[in-house]
């Protein structure tokens, strides 16, 4: 379960969607979370990735590497 507090703004553009649509606000609260959360996710271990490179934990690949490696060259 979850709760969260919106802005009015937001809370009355959902009540209208919902209103016109005949869904809950609560779905399309759902559907923003599922459609956004994938790329959260993605830019948060990129963030991640950048700093153990910075740092000296990881070692970047030069893409002819990778294209070598996944047969991908020309």
């Amino acid at each position: 379960m979850l709760a969260i507090r919106l802005p009015e703004s937001i809370e009355k553009r959902l009540d209208r969607l919902a209103k016109r649509t005949g869904r809950t606000k609560t779905f399309y609260a759902r559907e923003a979370i599922l459609a956004h959360l994938e790329d959260l996710e993605d830019l948060y271990q990129a963030e991640r990735n950048l700093d153990r490179i910075r740092s000296g934990k990881d070692r970047p690949i030069p893409l002819d590497e990778v294209s070598e490696r996944h047969g991908l060259e020309d």
